[in-house]
């Protein structure tokens, strides 16, 4: 079963030392639909986005069935659950970080839990953000939107692939 991809455009564009950059990848990896279909909309809802894909997994195995295969594009910035079933988030977390061509992608846990122990279980096994997801619609949208503007154009990774 492929993916479900969503690419988002507009006409803006920003330069970096390469030039422009056109397109960003995101993945998003989250058990519960309705929160998938809430960071979608959120993701397409500013226009002053260049244009981004998002590919979404709906649980850790498929996530990194994903990341593992050549065919697909490594993400610029994974937004992962942390609670899911079979396979949670910190094992996902843990997967990434063990493999060479993976490690260096940024991992920002995105979930309901503000627990303290899972946010420095989180970071211990190298999330390199952690963000509650907040219940109310605007500051959910808000969170995403800083999410977003900081990951994909504030940051400048090294080249992954």
């Amino acid at each position: 079963m492929r993916p479900k991809v969503r690419t988002t455009t507009s006409s803006n564009r920003w330069p970096t030392a390469e030039g422009f950059k056109v397109q960003r990848h995101i993945l998003l990896v989250d058990d519960n639909p309705n929160d998938l279909e809430l960071a979608l909309n959120v993701l397409d809802l500013d226009g002053s986005e260049a244009e981004q894909q998002v590919t979404v997994a709906s649980s850790g195995q498929e996530a990194l069935r994903l990341l593992r295969d050549p065919a697909e594009p490594l993400p610029d910035l994974v937004l992962l659950d942390l609670k899911m079933p079979h396979m949670d988030g910190i094992a996902v977390l843990d997967a990434i970080r063990a493999e060479d061509a993976l490690r260096d992608i940024p991992v920002v846990m995105l979930t309901t839990s503000g627990e303290e122990r899972d946010i420095r279980e989180s970071y211990a096994h190298g999330a390199t953000a952690y963000v509650v997801k907040p219940l109310d619609f605007g500051q959910f949208r808000e969170a995403m939107q800083t999410i977003r503007a900081f990951w994909m154009h504030l940051n400048r990774p090294p080249r992954l692939n």
